[in-house]
């Protein structure tokens, strides 16, 4: 089966909770966000579940909504807490 390496850049709590600030990971050539998410749950079981129940994603500097759009090789998704605001 062929694979995809994505970049995933952390950020605030979830940077905390992942104990970097990004990471390379490969996942199947038909992964989609969802699966990308998965797979950072089962990388850093202490802590990051938690964060990432919380947190939004940008694809490629794109919020993303569905979590079932594709990945590309080379995307770069970034895991962003909540924002306080005003």
């Amino acid at each position: 089966m062929s694979t995809l390496t994505i970049v995933v850049r952390y950020f605030a709590a979830a940077r905390a909770a992942a104990g970097e600030e990004e990471e390379k990971v490969q996942l199947p050539s038909t992964a989609s966000v969802a699966d990308a998410v998965a797979e950072l749950r089962r990388l850093h079981p202490v802590g990051l579940p938690r964060v990432l129940d919380a947190v939004s994603y940008l694809l490629d500097g794109v919020a993303v909504r569905d979590l079932t759009r594709k990945l590309t090789d080379g995307a770069e998704l970034d895991v962003l807490p909540p924002f306080a605001g005003g």
